[in-house]
């Protein structure tokens, strides 16, 4: 169904939107998937904080237009599906690498994320990256190690000192017997 010209218009108005917030983007290559197959890519994406859309690339491209997914107008040639992160730079591509594994029809073409553009096998890459959660964890533990450190080291000399005392009245005390069994 051709869309006429208010409706490109609001199309590409949301996905302009929807670039703009967005903190990744996956274009893959639908061809063949069913209807119910996309319906359960959507639902998976919507709980997961992902915008699947499906549009023409000329409308895509517009809407990119001034986004840091600019960088990926040339590359839109063909049939693609769009997966933009809303939440978790990661999101998108752990969606896509998991829907792939049950549905070999959908073919990751191109992955952006920070103003680049890569090739779709970088789909990995961008699933691997940490949630929101993990960062802040890694962050956390990344910064309390040197405080835990100082501590220890803080807390070095006056373990020292109640060695060297102990070892001192240790030896005091050996002295003590000696001479004590002598006398």
């Amino acid at each position: 169904m051709a869309l006429n010209l208010s409706q490109k218009q609001a199309v590409v108005a949301e996905l302009a939107d929807v670039a703009g917030k967005a903190l990744s983007l996956v274009a893959a290559e639908y061809a063949g998937l069913t209807v119910g197959q996309l319906t359960d890519l959507r639902k998976k994406a919507r709980a997961n904080g992902v915008v699947v859309k499906v549009a023409k690339n000329t409308l895509v491209s517009r809407a990119v237009e001034g986004t840091d997914y600019q960088c990926v107008q040339d590359a839109l040639t063909g049939p693609l599906l769009y997966a933009f992160s809303k939440e978790d730079p990661g999101a998108a591509g752990r969606l896509i690498k998991e829907f792939v594994k049950a549905n070999e029809k959908l073919k990751p073409r191109l992955v952006s994320i920070g103003g680049k553009a890569y090739p779709g096998s970088h789909v990995d890459v961008l699933a691997s990256l940490p949630t929101r959660e993990q960062a802040l964890s890694m962050l956390l533990n990344v910064i309390s190690q040197p405080a835990t450190m100082l501590v220890r080291v803080l807390a070095e000399p006056a373990s020292q000192v109640a060695r060297v005392t102990q070892r001192v009245a240790e030896a005091k005390h050996l002295r003590l017997h000696i001479h004590g069994r002598e006398a």
